[in-house]
Protein backbone atom coordinates (compact mmCIF):
# COMPACT_ATOMS: atom_id res chain seq x y z
CA UNK A 1 0.00 0.00 0.00
CA UNK A 2 1.70 3.56 -1.03
CA UNK A 3 0.02 6.12 0.99
CA UNK A 4 0.68 9.83 -0.53
CA UNK A 5 -1.91 11.99 1.31
CA UNK A 6 -4.10 11.74 4.52
CA UNK A 7 -7.40 13.51 5.52
CA UNK A 8 -6.61 14.94 9.01
CA UNK A 9 -10.13 15.17 10.94
CA UNK A 10 -9.41 17.98 12.88
CA UNK A 11 -11.11 21.92 12.70
CA UNK A 12 -8.35 22.93 15.37
CA UNK A 13 -5.51 24.86 13.46
CA UNK A 14 -2.97 24.58 15.99
CA UNK A 15 -3.65 20.37 15.96
CA UNK A 16 -3.09 20.63 12.11
CA UNK A 17 0.32 22.67 12.21
CA UNK A 18 1.89 20.07 14.68
CA UNK A 19 0.64 17.29 12.83
CA UNK A 20 1.88 18.87 9.62
CA UNK A 21 5.38 20.05 11.51
CA UNK A 22 6.10 16.65 12.54
CA UNK A 23 4.84 14.51 9.19
CA UNK A 24 5.34 17.04 6.55
CA UNK A 25 8.41 15.23 5.01
CA UNK A 26 6.82 12.14 4.92
CA UNK A 27 3.04 12.24 3.61
CA UNK A 28 0.98 14.87 2.46
CA UNK A 29 -1.72 16.06 5.62
CA UNK A 30 -4.72 17.59 4.38
CA UNK A 31 -7.60 18.27 6.64
CA UNK A 32 -11.68 18.14 6.76
CA UNK A 33 -13.70 19.56 10.11
CA UNK A 34 -16.29 16.56 10.71
CA UNK A 35 -18.58 16.64 13.24
CA UNK A 36 -18.14 13.52 14.61
CA UNK A 37 -20.53 12.08 18.03
CA UNK A 38 -17.93 10.66 20.38
CA UNK A 39 -19.20 7.60 22.24
CA UNK A 40 -18.56 7.10 25.60
CA UNK A 41 -15.23 4.38 26.40
CA UNK A 42 -11.97 3.73 26.76
CA UNK A 43 -9.14 6.14 24.98
CA UNK A 44 -9.21 2.94 22.26
CA UNK A 45 -12.82 2.56 21.63
CA UNK A 46 -13.51 6.58 21.52
CA UNK A 47 -10.70 6.60 18.59
CA UNK A 48 -11.44 3.59 16.76
CA UNK A 49 -14.86 4.56 16.57
CA UNK A 50 -14.10 8.15 15.55
CA UNK A 51 -11.60 6.91 12.40
CA UNK A 52 -14.64 4.16 11.28
CA UNK A 53 -17.11 7.27 11.26
CA UNK A 54 -14.48 9.94 9.85
CA UNK A 55 -13.76 7.69 7.14
CA UNK A 56 -17.02 6.23 6.11
CA UNK A 57 -18.45 10.36 6.26
CA UNK A 58 -15.58 11.44 3.80
CA UNK A 59 -15.21 7.93 1.85
CA UNK A 60 -11.46 7.83 2.26
CA UNK A 61 -8.62 7.75 4.62
CA UNK A 62 -8.27 9.21 7.08
CA UNK A 63 -6.43 10.47 10.67
CA UNK A 64 -8.06 11.83 13.75
CA UNK A 65 -6.58 12.21 16.85
CA UNK A 66 -7.47 11.76 20.83
CA UNK A 67 -5.85 13.65 23.63
CA UNK A 68 -6.84 12.65 27.06
CA UNK A 69 -5.19 13.73 30.32
CA UNK A 70 -4.70 10.75 33.02
CA UNK A 71 -4.40 12.17 36.80
CA UNK A 72 -2.79 9.71 39.00
CA UNK A 73 -4.68 10.46 42.14
CA UNK A 74 -8.07 9.79 40.25
CA UNK A 75 -7.11 6.79 38.57
CA UNK A 76 -7.03 7.99 35.36
CA UNK A 77 -9.74 10.54 35.37
CA UNK A 78 -10.84 12.69 33.23
CA UNK A 79 -8.80 10.36 30.48
CA UNK A 80 -10.45 11.05 27.72
CA UNK A 81 -12.97 13.54 28.80
CA UNK A 82 -10.61 15.94 29.52
CA UNK A 83 -11.97 18.19 26.85
CA UNK A 84 -15.51 18.38 28.20
CA UNK A 85 -13.53 18.82 31.77
CA UNK A 86 -11.68 21.86 30.58
CA UNK A 87 -14.63 23.44 29.45
CA UNK A 88 -16.97 22.88 32.49
CA UNK A 89 -14.15 23.64 35.04
CA UNK A 90 -11.04 26.05 33.12
CA UNK A 91 -7.70 25.00 34.38
CA UNK A 92 -8.12 26.64 37.36
CA UNK A 93 -10.94 23.98 38.00
CA UNK A 94 -8.93 21.65 37.22
CA UNK A 95 -5.90 21.94 39.39
CA UNK A 96 -8.76 22.35 42.20
CA UNK A 97 -9.24 18.50 41.72
CA UNK A 98 -6.16 17.33 42.87
CA UNK A 99 -6.23 19.88 45.52
CA UNK A 100 -6.80 17.10 48.66
CA UNK A 101 -4.24 15.07 47.19
CA UNK A 102 -0.64 15.07 47.23
CA UNK A 103 -0.17 12.91 44.09
CA UNK A 104 -0.20 15.43 41.42
CA UNK A 105 1.65 13.46 38.75
CA UNK A 106 -0.26 13.09 35.08
CA UNK A 107 0.34 11.16 32.06
CA UNK A 108 -0.74 13.05 28.68
CA UNK A 109 -2.35 10.46 25.92
CA UNK A 110 -2.43 10.87 22.54
CA UNK A 111 -3.91 8.25 20.19
CA UNK A 112 -3.64 8.76 16.62
CA UNK A 113 -6.65 6.30 14.75
CA UNK A 114 -5.83 5.75 10.99
CA UNK A 115 -8.98 3.90 9.03
CA UNK A 116 -7.53 3.71 5.31
CA UNK A 117 -11.79 3.77 4.28
CA UNK A 118 -15.15 3.09 4.51
CA UNK A 119 -15.03 -0.92 6.50
CA UNK A 120 -11.34 -0.89 7.09
CA UNK A 121 -10.07 -1.43 10.83
CA UNK A 122 -8.56 1.40 12.60
CA UNK A 123 -5.02 1.07 13.36
CA UNK A 124 -4.12 3.06 16.73
CA UNK A 125 -0.91 5.01 17.31
CA UNK A 126 -0.44 5.99 21.32
CA UNK A 127 2.10 8.18 22.76
CA UNK A 128 2.21 8.69 26.28
CA UNK A 129 4.53 11.35 28.24
CA UNK A 130 4.46 11.83 32.08
CA UNK A 131 4.18 14.98 33.65
CA UNK A 132 2.43 16.70 36.79
CA UNK A 133 -0.16 19.17 37.28
CA UNK A 134 0.18 22.79 38.15
CA UNK A 135 -0.83 25.84 38.32
CA UNK A 136 -1.85 27.53 34.98
CA UNK A 137 1.58 29.07 33.62
CA UNK A 138 2.00 30.43 29.72
CA UNK A 139 0.14 30.87 27.25
CA UNK A 140 -3.45 29.52 27.17
CA UNK A 141 -4.13 29.00 23.39
CA UNK A 142 -3.60 24.97 23.58
CA UNK A 143 -6.25 23.51 25.54
CA UNK A 144 -4.67 21.99 28.72
CA UNK A 145 -0.91 22.61 28.33
CA UNK A 146 -0.52 25.52 31.15
CA UNK A 147 -1.39 22.85 33.47
CA UNK A 148 0.59 20.12 32.11
CA UNK A 149 4.67 20.34 33.62
CA UNK A 150 6.83 18.17 31.72
CA UNK A 151 10.29 17.24 34.05
CA UNK A 152 9.61 19.31 36.67
CA UNK A 153 10.57 22.87 35.09
CA UNK A 154 8.36 23.64 32.25
CA UNK A 155 4.54 23.59 30.75
CA UNK A 156 3.53 22.14 27.74
CA UNK A 157 2.45 26.15 27.24
CA UNK A 158 6.18 27.55 28.37
CA UNK A 159 7.64 25.46 25.57
CA UNK A 160 8.31 26.51 22.11
CA UNK A 161 6.97 24.38 19.75
CA UNK A 162 9.80 22.86 18.13
CA UNK A 163 10.40 21.84 21.66
CA UNK A 164 6.74 20.08 22.65
CA UNK A 165 6.96 18.75 19.27
CA UNK A 166 10.16 16.81 20.04
CA UNK A 167 8.98 15.34 23.41
CA UNK A 168 5.09 15.17 23.28
CA UNK A 169 2.64 12.60 23.46
CA UNK A 170 1.33 13.32 20.45
CA UNK A 171 4.87 13.65 18.62
CA UNK A 172 5.43 9.90 20.27
CA UNK A 173 1.96 8.75 19.01
CA UNK A 174 3.01 10.30 15.34
CA UNK A 175 6.69 8.99 15.14
CA UNK A 176 5.09 5.52 15.51
CA UNK A 177 2.60 6.14 12.55
CA UNK A 178 5.21 7.53 10.41
CA UNK A 179 7.16 3.93 11.16
CA UNK A 180 4.15 1.88 10.73
CA UNK A 181 3.64 4.30 7.36
CA UNK A 182 7.82 3.28 6.33
CA UNK A 183 7.09 -0.24 6.90
CA UNK A 184 3.75 -0.49 5.04
CA UNK A 185 5.44 1.07 2.30
CA UNK A 186 7.78 -1.15 1.32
Amino acid sequence: MTLKRVNFITGNKNKLAQVRAILGNVIEVDNQAVDIPEIQGTIEEIAKEKARRAAELINGPVLTEDSALEFRALKGLPGPYIKSFLDALGLEGLNKMLDGFNDRTAEAVCTFAFCNGPGAEPILFQGRTEGAIVRPRGPTNFGWDPIFEYDGKVTYAEMEIEQKNRISHGYKALVKFQQWLAESQQ
